[in-house]
C-alpha cells in the first residue's frame, strides 16, 4: 500500500480513500478473498468474540459462508466444548433447520422460528421424520395454543439429500433455485430417507455457488475460541483444543503487557496444531513482542469498538487505520499476520482494512443485531427488532466475568468500566441476517479490489493506494437518500 498524498497524523477509516488503479479485472467473481493466515477462514470476517455477538449460531452460520466465529472467553469450558461439538455436527452445505413436533403450538413456533433468517419451523415426527412445515404466516389469526399439526402446510417442496448431489454444484442448486421460485417457496426441508437434516433457501442456493465453507481435514465447519491471561491459562487452552476448536485466541484488551506474554508462553508449551491469535495491540513493538512470545496472528485495536470506552476513559488507543498499517507492516516482516478488530462501520471500512494489510477484519456489535446473535430478539415500542449489545469490559461483563468470585471482589472490580453495559442493536430490514451482512461486506470489498487491479488479498495490500481526506470529502460521498438539501 501507498499513500497518494502525506498524512500528517495518524488516521482511522473516515480519514483516508482507496484511489482507483490501472486494473485488468473484469468481474468481481475473479477475486479470491481466501486470507493467507492460516486459519482455514474463505473469507476475512470474523465475529468478535463478544459475549453479545458469538455464540453456536453465528459460528455454524459464519463458517458456513467461509468466516469464523470466536467464542468468548467467558463461556464455561464445557459449554464450549457442547457447542464445538453441535457446531461440527452441522452441514456445510444446508442451513439448520428449528425443529418441532406436530404437538406443539403456535406460540411455540413463533418463540423459535426468528432463531434462523429463514423464519420458518420443520414439523416433524419420531427420529426427526418429515411431517410439514410451518411459517409465520401460517401462525397470524390463529390462536397461539394451536397445534402446530392443525396448520402446518404439507404441500411444500422437499428435497433429497441424493437430488441436491451431482457433477456439477452450481447446476444442482441452480435447479433448486428455479424449483423454489416456481412453487414460490423461499424454504423447503432437506431429507435424507425420511429424516430432515437441514433447509433449503433461494438465497441460500445463491450463496452456496459464492462462498466455499471453512472447514476442517475431515470436512467440518471450523470454530474459534478465547481464553484470557488470567488463571489456569494453560488447563484452559488445553481443554479447548481437545475439545476441536481449529482457531485459538489470547484475548486481552491491553495486549503489551508480561502477563500476556506469560500466557501465550503456556500456550506455546501445549504445542498446539491450530493458529494461535492474541492481542490487543497497537504498534510494531506491540507486534514483536507478541510474536516473539508464540503469536501467529496479532490483534490490532485499542478502543474503536462500538461498545468500548477506553479513549474516553483513559485516552489510551490509536486511530485505526495507521495502528492496523502499522502492526500489518510489522508483522509482514516476521512472516505474520494481524486482524483489525473494532471500528468498522461499512463496507469501505473493511476494505480499507485489508489494503492496510489486515488478513482478516474482526466485527463485534455490526454483527450483534442479527438473527444469528445470541441475544433475545426484542421489539420497541415503534415495533422495531432489536437485539442487545454490550462491551467486554463493561460492568455487565465484568459481573459475568467474576460470577465465581466473592461478593466484595466482584464489587471492587465492577467498579472499573470501559464499555458500554447495554445499548440496542436494531436489525436491519434488508439485512437482517449475519449472512445478509457477510453479502453486502463481501460485494464492497470484492468491488474495492476489482478497482485497485487485485485479485487477492496480498495483492490488494500490495497494489491500494490511499489518500487522506477531509470530513467534507468523507460527506461527499455519503449517499443522500432523500435529498441534498
Amino acid at each position: 500500500m501507498r499513500f497518494l498524498n502525506t498524512p500528517a497524523s495518524d488516521l482511522t477509516y473516515s480519514d483516508v480513500f482507496l484511489v482507483p488503479s490501472s486494473s485488468r479485472v473484469t468481474s468481481r467473481f475473479d477475486v479470491d478473498l481466501t486470507p493467507p493466515d492460516g486459519t482455514g477462514a474463505t473469507v476475512p470476517l470474523v465475529a468478535a468474540n463478544m459475549t453479545a455477538v458469538t455464540g453456536r449460531r453465528m459460528v455454524e452460520t459464519m463458517a458456513r459462508r467461509g468466516g469464523l466465529g470466536i467464542l468468548p472467553q467467558d463461556i464455561p469450558l464445557d459449554v464450549i466444548a457442547d457447542v464445538t461439538r453441535w457446531v461440527k455436527n452441522r452441514s456445510p452445505r444446508f442451513e439448520t433447520p428449528v425443529v418441532l413436533g406436530a404437538e406443539d403450538t403456535v406460540h411455540d413456533a413463533l418463540g423459535m422460528m426468528h432463531k434462523r433468517p429463514h423464519g420458518a419451523v420443520v414439523v416433524c415426527g419420531p427420529g426427526r421424520s418429515y411431517r410439514g412445515v410451518v411459517l409465520e404466516a401460517d401462525c397470524t389469526e390463529v390462536d397461539r395454543f394451536t397445534q402446530l399439526g392443525s396448520i402446518m402446510r404439507t404441500d411444500a417442496p422437499v428435497f433429497s439429500v441424493e437430488e441436491l448431489r451431482g457433477d456439477s454444484a452450481e447446476d444442482v442448486l441452480a435447479a433448486a433455485y428455479d424449483r423454489l421460485t416456481a412453487t414460490r417457496a423461499h424454504v423447503a426441508p432437506v431429507l435424507d430417507g425420511e429424516r430432515v437434516v437441514g433447509v433449503l433457501t433461494r438465497k441460500g442456493t445463491v450463496r452456496s455457488t459464492i462462498y466455499t465453507p471453512a472447514v476442517d481435514a475431515g470436512g467440518r465447519l471450523r470454530v474459534g475460541a478465547a481464553v484470557g491471561i488470567n488463571g489456569d491459562v494453560r488447563g484452559k487452552a488445553r481443554g479447548l483444543l481437545d475439545a476441536g476448536v481449529d482457531v485459538l485466541v489470547v484475548d486481552t484488551a491491553h495486549g503489551h503487557q508480561r502477563r500476556m506474554m506469560e500466557a501465550l508462553e503456556q500456550v506455546r508449551s501445549l504445542d498446539p496444531e491450530v493458529p494461535v491469535v492474541a492481542g490487543n495491540v497497537v504498534t510494531a513493538d506491540g507486534v514483536q513482542d507478541l510474536v516473539d512470545a508464540g503469536a501467529d496472528i496479532v490483534k490490532v485495536g485499542v478502543g474503536p469498538g462500538a461498545m468500548c470506552t477506553t479513549r474516553m476513559m483513559t485516552a489510551v488507543g490509536r486511530p485505526q487505520f495507521s495502528a492496523v498499517l502499522e502492526c500489518a507492516e510489522a508483522a509482514a516482516e516476521l512472516g505474520k499476520h494481524v486482524w483489525a478488530d473494532g471500528g468498522v462501520k461499512h463496507p469501505r471500512d473493511v476494505a480499507l482494512a485489508l489494503a492496510a494489510g489486515a488478513s482478516q477484519v474482526m466485527i463485534g456489535s455490526w454483527f450483534a443485531g442479527t438473527h444469528e446473535g445470541p441475544g433475545e430478539l426484542n421489539v420497541d415500542a415503534d415495533g422495531r427488532a432489536y437485539k442487545e449489545s454490550f462491551g467486554m469490559a463493561s460492568t455487565r461483563a465484568v459481573r459475568e466475568r467474576t460470577r465465581g468470585e466473592g461478593a466484595f471482589d466482584r464489587a471492587r472490580k465492577g467498579l472499573f468500566e470501559e464499555g458500554i453495559s447495554s445499548s440496542k442493536m436494531y436489525l436491519d430490514p434488508q439485512r437482517p441476517g449475519v449472512e445478509d451482512l457477510v453479502d453486502h461486506i463481501t460485494a464492497g470489498v470484492r468491488s474495492s479490489m476489482t478497482y485497485a487491479g487485485a485479485t487477492t488479498l496480498e495483492q490488494f495490500a500490495a497494489r491500494a493506494v490511499v489518500g487522506v481526506q477531509s470530513l467534507s470529502g468523507y460527506e461527499e460521498g455519503r449517499a443522500r437518500p432523500v435529498s441534498w438539501s
